[in-house]
């Protein structure tokens, strides 16, 4: 999958300090409604996906069937646009790598999870790499869940992603540039990254890399399409 790596929205990452969000650390990617967050985030999920690592998306909005649908019709794109041989060994390298949990209705709490990752490890023998979080209201979530992810971020030796919602009307930033919804929460995130549409395009840009500062300006434009890289 060498050929998805090298359009991959997580090449940004190679201008980065570390080239890698790391175990034990929290990394997420801000955006407005209609930009396109679920599918780039997606999008990060293939990363690791190709790279043979364990993946568990956890979405606390859609329910598992629609999740994969979201994972199929990209996949069915990705194969289109790049041109892959062999399809099936792509689907069957997803449904091996990755595992779906949902927790809609405001079922979800971080003791709940943890349970789930541990039954994984210990009776399936899946020992997730990373984890994909969708759905999580910044706005309303609080400090206590983002400490939490942290908390299993360590515990499990695994990175986490999560994406979040930005609003045109609201433009506050804190004094390093980090925009709402993460700008009382950033100390706690090791990469943040920017997705936002222009009348130019559609640009990546990487606001925090870990604890450098001040940072390179380093952004990636992606196709609006399928949100691959424009080289």
């Amino acid at each position: 999958m060498k050929d998805f790596l090298k359009v991959s929205p997580l090449k940004i990452l190679e201008s980065s300090a570390y080239k890698e969000l790391g175990k034990g650390n929290l990394g997420v990617l801000i955006a407005r409604a209609g930009v396109g967050k679920t599918s780039c985030l997606i999008h990060i999920a293939f990363d690791k996906l190709f790279r043979e690592e364990k993946l568990v998306h956890v979405s606390l909005k859609d329910a598992p069937e629609k999740v994969a649908s979201y994972y199929n019709a990209i996949l069915y794109d990705l194969v289109k646009v790049l041109d892959m041989e062999n399809e099936h060994e792509a689907r069957a390298r997803l449904d091996k790598n990755r595992i779906i949990f949902a927790y809609l209705k405001e079922s979800f709490d971080l003791n709940r999870l943890r349970k789930s990752l541990t039954s994984l490890v210990s009776e399936v023998n899946f020992i997730p790499n990373t984890l994909v979080i969708d759905g999580v209201d910044f706005a309303e979530a609080g400090r206590d869940i983002f400490e939490g992810f942290k908390k299993i971020a360590k515990e499990f030796d695994l990175e986490v992603w999560f994406s979040a919602l930005s609003h045109r009307h609201i433009t506050e930033k804190n004094e390093k540039g980090i925009p709402f919804p993460c700008n009382n929460l950033d100390d706690l995130f090791s990469l943040i990254i920017q997705l936002y549409s222009t009348q130019s395009g559609i640009f990546l840009k990487l606001l925090k890399d870990h604890d450098i500062e001040p940072i390179p300006d380093i952004m990636l434009r992606l196709d609006p399409n399928n949100y691959l890289v424009i080289e």
